[in-house]
């Protein structure tokens, strides 16, 4: 069968074969590619052995400029590639929108990953459409068929179906991938089943898309509530984030009936972050060097690596275990009592080597999160500086030390010359033999998981396939019931269903200037939380208070600037500052001190403490709305819709609201929808809601379960598993399947 760039081939008893112009061997009545070119069948072109067997054997045959080339992950790419930062790309030395190229040409950049440093795994950020995806991988694929030895692209992607990203409507044949709740919302819905759905989901939409490895899930126990990463997570519970990391990597990985589970419909899943991102100090990520320790107040450990051990370690299904794993930028600081060394997790022996290779066995991908090897930057507030605990190696050193421990694989590098030379900076340390043997094994894992989705075999597309399965109907449909399944409501004063076409007053949010993901400056804000079009749909939108049957005061959750201050440092302090969980401006009077961790070569002090300090959120107007429409609407119903990036303080807030709706990442339509009545809430908090700032400082940040939650007017504590339907307090027993453990 022709298809636009590649050839189909039927074998009446194997794989299909797809192919762009490589030769096709017939053997023993069977078709197989040679993508050596050499006219023979070779032990990795026959698809009758078994991956680890077809790996073994290319890696032999590769150079070991080729092995370094697999062990490199690009930056992120859009499709088509942009011309600006942070990822530019070009097409002939032409932006996009200047070369009369179409959206699915590789860039000049992409070209150069796979002909010149021998690059085969990319990581996908944006596609134009589903054709354009479909198209553009087609076209890598044949690219890199057209290579010595064939080896095919593994595309990959971060969690790309979170619905708080998606328009405010639901609809079928928008020609996205279904969209479904962030992490704590599929927790929020109690349901193991919701989150088979959806990574079944992901797995086929990713398919049609291209991808074959997903940067997920993120097992990190959600211990510490200051965390800028915890709504990605299964929650606090370490039973449940267990069991959904477990369900997840088996629905991404399977593919029925075949051989070990592996088969065409199968994506690599990559278990993150290992031993355990959530216990990061006083809240502050590791993204940055300011945020750079995780400690262990609790001691701990064993909690955080549960998911890891018995969850995505020992799946139910034929594939046995996850295919990957990513270790975290922190530095677990106190952890490695055999080297006494605080480095960052990726270049830690004692987690990487001793732990997770040797004492629990795992033989997959160890992949480093992004752009750790580079050298740190001057200043502390920036985006990068990871090389944390290394600062004093250079590049190649590094790269060695982490292949010392076991990594195979370093994220967001694009340059193949540290690698290298981190190849002969091994050969004289321990003999060019040995060296060898240390490079093939990783190179033996990379490419078992690329044998096991089957793309050797074909890695081709059908665009038009691909555009009828990727927001397939009943994957859109089963995402939005997931989002209404996943709001929780928590409080509920006679105010909630409202009769539709009810008048409603919905306050404007402002927003101060904060600083951004990558440490820019975010300019201060207007935004309208709900669009007015699909609020009629259910109610009549009117300017005032006044005119209004009730209000719908819908805010975030506390927003900062993760925990660094550098006014704060340049007038002569620290720069450490709270991070605060509450809207009016928090003194951290009995914050921890001094600090359990600190220490970095641009910092004159140990001492990371911020007792006396005060925190201040970017969005306190987001209260002010609340008591406003309080004080304005008198009588009438109060409804606050919270979208909780983290849980929240509520003291401030709770006793001025009727009802509160809470929102782990939904779209604006499943809001409606329960307001209205058309659904009943049925989600559970998959965490604690703390009932103070000072509760958070006491508590221990690798500990779930141990702060004194939040009681509300009517008694209601806002503890793991609360939730409320129209009648009250929901006991259908949803919450007893994971009992509260530490």
């Amino acid at each position: 069968m022709e298809h636009p760039r590649y050839t189909l081939i039927h074998n009446e008893n194997g794989p299909d074969l797809g192919t762009a112009g490589a030769p096709v061997l017939e053997v023993d009545g069977l078709y197989f590619k040679d993508l050596a070119r050499t006219g023979e069948l070779l032990p990795y072109e026959d698809w009758r052995l078994d991956p680890q067997a077809r790996a073994e054997d290319l890696a032999s045959r590769l150079s070991i400029e080729e092995i370094a080339g697999l062990m490199m992950y690009s930056p992120h790419q859009t499709v088509p590639a942009q011309p600006g930062p942070p990822w530019p790309g070009t097409y002939g030395g032409k932006p996009f929108a200047e070369s009369g190229q179409d959206p699915w040409e590789l860039s000049d950049q992409q070209l150069g990953y796979l002909s010149q440093d021998h690059i085969r795994h990319i990581l996908a950020v944006s596609f134009a459409s589903t054709e354009t995806a479909a198209r553009w991988s087609n076209n890598l694929q044949a690219l890199a068929e057209s290579l010595p030895w064939g080896i095919p692209v593994n595309l990959c992607s971060d969690p790309r179906h979170g619905a708080s990203k998606a328009g405010a409507e639901y609809k079928l044949g928008g020609g996205e991938v279904s969209k479904w709740p962030e992490g704590l919302g599929i927790a929020a819905t109690f349901d193991p089943e919701v989150c088979r759905a959806f990574g079944e989901a992901i797995s086929q939409e990713y398919r049609a898309l291209g991808l074959t490895t997903a940067l997920s899930p993120q097992v990190d126990l959600a211990t510490e509530p200051r965390w800028m990463r915890f709504e990605d997570t299964f929650g606090t519970s370490p039973a449940q984030v267990t069991e959904l990391g477990k369900i997840y990597c088996d629905s991404l990985q399977t593919t029925q009936g075949a051989p070990g589970g592996w088969g065409k419909d199968s994506v690599c899943a990559m278990a993150k972050h290992w031993p355990g991102g959530g216990p990061c100090e006083a809240g502050r990520d590791a993204h940055y060097a300011f945020g750079k320790y995780a400690v262990y107040p609790g001691e701990n450990l064993p909690s955080h690596m549960k998911p890891f051990l018995e969850g995505a370690f020992q799946l139910d299904g034929p594939t046995g275990k996850v295919s990957a794993v990513m270790p975290y930028y922190t530095i677990s600081y106190g952890l490695d009592q055999k080297n006494g060394k605080n480095v960052g997790n990726s270049y830690s022996q004692y987690l990487v080597k001793d732990l997770l290779r040797e004492k629990y066995g795992f033989d997959g991908v160890v992949c480093t999160d992004w752009g750790i090897t580079d050298d740190p930057a001057p200043v502390m507030d920036s985006f990068g500086s990871r090389c944390f605990g290394v600062e004093d190696l250079t590049v190649a050193q590094r790269h060695l030390l982490a292949i010392e421990n076991g990594v195979d694989q370093f994220g967001g590098n694009s340059d193949i010359r540290p690698v290298l030379e981190a190849y002969q900076l091994g050969c004289q340390k321990y003999g060019e033999q040995a060296m060898r043997q240390r490079m093939e094994e990783s190179a033996v894992r990379l490419l078992r998981n690329i044998f096991r989705c089957g793309l050797f075999e074909n890695p081709y597309l059908d665009p038009q396939e691909s555009q009828a399965v990727v927001g397939r109907e009943d994957f859109v449909r089963a995402g939005f019931e997931a989002q209404r399944k996943s709001l929780v409501l928590v409080k509920n004063q006679g105010a909630l269903p409202l009769s539709e076409k009810k008048k409603v007053y919905i306050p404007i949010r402002h927003v101060e200037e904060k600083k951004s993901f990558f440490r820019g400056v975010e300019p201060e804000k207007t935004v309208d939380p709900l669009d007015t079009a699909l609020v009629e749909q259910y109610f009549t939108r009117v300017e005032t208070p006044q005119e209004a049957d009730f209000a719908l005061v819908v805010i975030e959750s506390p927003l900062t600037d993760g925990g660094y201050s550098q006014k704060d440092a340049e007038a002569g302090g620290t720069g450490y500052v709270p991070i605060t969980l509450q809207y009016r401006p928090y003194q951290a009077d009995t914050a921890r001190q001094p600090s359990l961790a600190g220490g970095d070569f641009r910092e004159s002090f140990t001492d990371r403490s911020y007792r006396g300090k005060v925190g201040t959120c970017a969005n306190e107007g987001d209260l002010d709305l609340v008591l406003n429409a309080r004080q304005a609407m008198g009588d009438k119903p109060v409804v606050v819709c919270l979208r909780m990036h983290n849980p929240t303080v509520l003291s401030e807030l709770e006793p001025s609201a009727d009802a509160i709706l809470i929102d782990f990442g939904v779209q604006q339509q499943a809001i409606l929808d329960i307001v209205s009545g058309r659904a009943e809430p049925s989600g559970l908090l998959p965490v604690e809601l703390p009932a103070s700032m000072e509760t958070v400082e006491a508590h221990c940040e690798d500990v779930p379960f141990d702060m004194e939650v939040y009681v509300d007017q009517a008694g209601h504590a806002y503890g793991y598993g609360y939730g409320l339907n129209w009648s009250g307090p929901i006991a259908d027993g949803r919450a007893l399947r994971y009992p509260r453990s530490k």
